[in-house]
């Protein structure tokens, strides 16, 4: 195991975390580090014993984000991806006893293969962990494209018992993608768009391409999910994640996942039916095929009469979105960007092409004012906060931090997100520490945020508190 070093030492704002003024509703905000960047760190999570920040970046490195009451923030680069034995990191999650996992990929231009490695502790070692391969998959079919969404997130259960993994999709829409014809016909695998669940007491675990063997094993929990990035438990046990949909216009997902759950992809994105699986389709006709975007201009939308029928089973559309944020939607018939509560209507769940990262819960009620006990996402992508001038969201600027307001209902959970921090480069993890919410940029300098929540009521309709630079 390396020597952890201290490599970064920054002191980016004030040397104590801020608080709001007493009868405050805006929202004190702190640059704590950079942790390198641009496209370096990818994820952000609390160890459960310590209380400490940890960042991994995608070449492997895992960093300790040390936050004194007092002075500079420091990063200490505790281990290489010598030490874990694994690169092009996307996922990372701590155990409840403090085991760390690590999700990375390989992939050689043909086919790739997913790799979990596990941290244990080591008893009175310090930093010391004995790292270990906990699970990994068979090489299966790249497409080559920019919809190898790959092996991601990772999250463990309340009880340690279960470690569930995100793997996102080889494709944008359900599309034929043959990878230079060497995957003729080939659409989506066994391996993809799919939510699994292993056992936290197995060891080596090789997961392979074939459905039926998958299935047996119990190992498959969710299936149809295009890119759940970042699931997260909250209080109740419930598991959920966001999931953005594809180059066509199709709102952005927040779902509850549940054992056996069909969440709709190819076939549905949003609440919309992938207009693809119908005979005749034609894509100049589609007014929410953006030509801006690769699918479009690679020619990924086409009529497709072998598209695969769609399965007699009941699919589980995304939570609601009751606004007042993040839901502008384009109308199929007119081609008009809408609000959803100008309509007077829901929206399941964001504005497009958002992509929902970062989903924290606060489940040790530690957050002050209205956000104590709440839930939070980020928008990853910059967009247009009047219009559509960019390849991104509409009438929705992106790149912020969103209040949830989630309430359980008869038929599960409806969410009234709220934009209440903005002007990130990227953000693309999120995590709650002492009472303070703590954002990560993929962007810039992998900036790492300081967020301190208003003890005072805000109004529904304030404007988001911008980061300052």
């Amino acid at each position: 195991m390396a020597a952890a070093m201290l490599f970064v030492v920054a002191d980016c704002g004030s040397s104590e975390s801020p608080s709001p003024p007493a009868g405050s509703t805006e929202f004190a905000i702190r640059r704590i580090v950079d942790t390198g960047g641009p496209e370096m760190s990818v994820r952000l999570v609390r160890d459960p014993i310590s209380s400490a920040l940890f960042v991994v970046q995608r070449a492997g490195d895992v960093l300790r984000v040390n936050l004194p009451t007092q002075g500079a923030a420091t990063v200490d680069r505790l281990y290489t991806s010598a030490d874990t034995g694994v690169a092009d990191v996307q996922g990372m999650a701590f155990a409840p006893d403090g085991t760390l996992y690590l999700v990375g990929n390989v992939n050689d231009g043909l086919d790739n293969l997913a790799i979990i490695r596990r941290g244990a502790r080591v008893s009175g070692g310090g930093d010391q962990r004995v790292w270990s391969t906990f699970a990994q998959t068979v090489p299966y079919p790249r497409s080559n494209t920019a919809f190898d969404h790959q092996w991601n997130g990772i999250v463990i259960s309340p009880d340690g018992r279960s470690v569930y993994l995100a793997s996102g999709s080889r494709t944008d829409h359900g599309e034929v993608q043959t990878s230079g014809e060497r995957f003729p016909g080939l659409r989506e695998v066994a391996l993809t768009a799919k939510i699994f669940r292993l056992p936290a007491s197995a060891s080596g675990i090789v997961l392979p391409n074939d459905e039926a063997t998958l299935a047996a094993a119990g190992y498959i929990f969710a299936r149809v999910v295009r890119n759940s990035f970042d699931p997260a438990f909250n209080a109740a046990g419930d598991l959920l994640s966001g999931d953005n949909s594809g180059d066509r216009d199709d709102s952005d997902e927040l779902n509850w996942l549940r054992e056996g759950g069909h969440y709709g992809f190819p076939w549905r994105l949003g609440t919309n039916d992938t207009p693809q699986q119908f005979p005749g389709y034609d894509p100049e006709g589609d007014r929410l095929v953006d030509h801006r975007f690769y699918a479009y201009q690679h020619g990924f939308f086409h009529d497709d009469p072998t598209y695969p029928p769609r399965p007699s089973i009941t699919f589980t559309d995304p939570i609601p979105n009751l606004g007042p944020d993040a839901n502008s939607f384009r109308d199929p018939a007119t081609g008009a960007i809408v609000k959803a509560t100008e309509a007077g209507r829901a929206l399941g769940t964001f504005t497009t092409h958002r992509s929902p990262l970062g989903l924290v819960f606060d489940n040790s009620n530690a957050l002050a004012g209205r956000y104590r006990g709440g839930a939070f996402i980020l928008g990853w992508t910059r967009g247009d906060p009047t219009g559509d001038t960019v390849p991104g969201p509409f009438r929705d600027a992106g790149q912020d931090l969103v209040f949830l307001g989630l309430q359980r209902t008869a038929a599960g959970y409806e969410a009234h997100a709220q934009s209440v921090v903005c002007g990130f480069l990227n953000p693309i993890d999120s995590e709650i520490v002492n009472g303070r919410i703590y954002v990560l940029e993929f962007g810039g300098t992998g900036t790492v945020w300081e967020i301190t929540t208003p003890a005072a009521e805000p109004a529904r309709t304030r404007t988001c508190t911008t980061v300052a630079r």
